[in-house]
């Protein structure tokens, strides 16, 4: 059993995986990562040495010091990294040396940055996922002082993938429950105001700033408390906009005037406070088609795994790397072709 010290970690440092399906009736909000893209991107890197879990870091990442030789992926958001103050290029696999420090920094670019290692999570199941819902008390976020245990599995080093594409400039939505409450002018407020995502963002949700008049429903801004679902866009009590993610409630009690499609909320997800947002309706069929694409977009990623070319003086375990690919004979004549 391997073991990973935390020496220092973010405020929003946690373990995490696909989620927890199905659990809504019994109170329970899906969870899960943020951008459930990088897992993807991570599983490419590794293989099947991944067993779907990932350290997930919001806007900052932590000190880590494992005490076996891993294998480890570098994906989503990209943020400043070293180990044993050698810098790591995001995107890629590289060994983590027993005994050395592996220094995650700030995000450069986006919002969720995760450190993938190959290899099983000692972890217990709980509802079927190992990973941590901090809203339902499962688990909690990471602290310095804290020692998470896996199970290491062999993998390769020296992989890269392509860089994602660039994010939609227009998150797409579709109607909501209550988006008739709100009429063609709430519609066309919501496509045509240019939104601010606020630091009131977290896996529960984010809240959305903007200039000028606000929209009002036919209906109020409380309804009867009722099933929500993630991605919708509540108009707070006092007109904020909110979009529900991965932990919030089941449950809620505003109306929602748009839901952001499942494809476009991995790029909403990773971006930053600050960050602009404008957002564009589509039908169902579109977000459907939407979703298929980006699920063959992932199945797809193995495929474009490449090597790296890699500076020796960044090699920490120069003997792990296979420099030289098959066998050459010094006295048969075909060993020269």
């Amino acid at each position: 059993m391997s073991r990973i010290e935390v020496l220092s970690a973010g405020p929003s440092v946690t373990l995490q995986d696909a989620g927890r399906a199905g659990m809504a009736a019994f109170g329970l909000s899906a969870g899960g990562a943020m951008d459930p893209l990088a897992l993807a991107e991570a599983r490419a890197l590794l293989g099947p040495a991944l067993d779907g879990c990932a350290i997930e870091m919001g806007q900052m990442g932590g000190r880590f010091r494992a005490d076996a030789d891993l294998v480890i992926a570098l994906t989503g958001a990209a943020m400043k990294v070293t180990l044993d103050g050698a810098a790591l290029t995001w995107g890629q696999s590289h060994h983590w040396p027993a005994g050395a420090v592996l220094d995650i920094g700030a995000a450069t670019g986006g919002a969720y940055g995760y450190l993938s290692v190959a290899g099983a999570w000692d972890v217990p199941l709980r509802y079927g996922a190992k990973g941590t819902h901090i809203q339902a008390g499962i688990g909690a976020p990471l602290a310095a002082g804290d020692v998470l245990c896996l199970t290491a599995a062999k993998a390769e080093a020296g992989l890269g993938l392509p860089a994602r594409e660039a994010p939609p400039e227009v998150i797409r939505v579709i109607p909501s429950v209550q988006s008739h409450w709100f009429g063609d002018q709430g519609r066309d407020w919501l496509e045509s105001t240019v939104f601010t995502k606020t630091a009131k963002a977290s896996r529960m949700g984010a809240a959305l700033a903007f200039g000028g008049q606000g929209v009002q429903s036919d209906h109020g801004l409380s309804v009867t408390s009722e099933i929500v679902s993630l991605g919708d866009i509540q108009i707070t009590g006092d007109g904020t906009p909110y979009v529900l993610m991965r932990e919030a409630q089941t449950t809620g009690g505003y109306p929602r005037i748009a839901t952001v499609i499942s494809a476009d909320l991995p790029a909403f997800a990773q971006m930053p406070s600050g960050a602009q947002v404008r957002f564009r309706f589509v039908t169902v069929p579109e977000a459907l088609a939407a979703r298929a694409a980006q699920n063959d977009w992932a199945k797809g990623l193995r495929a474009k795994v490449r090597p790296v070319v890699r500076r020796l003086e960044t090699m920490h375990d120069l003997l792990s790397y296979s420099l030289v690919s098959g066998v050459v004979s010094a006295t048969d004549p075909e060993g020269w072709e």
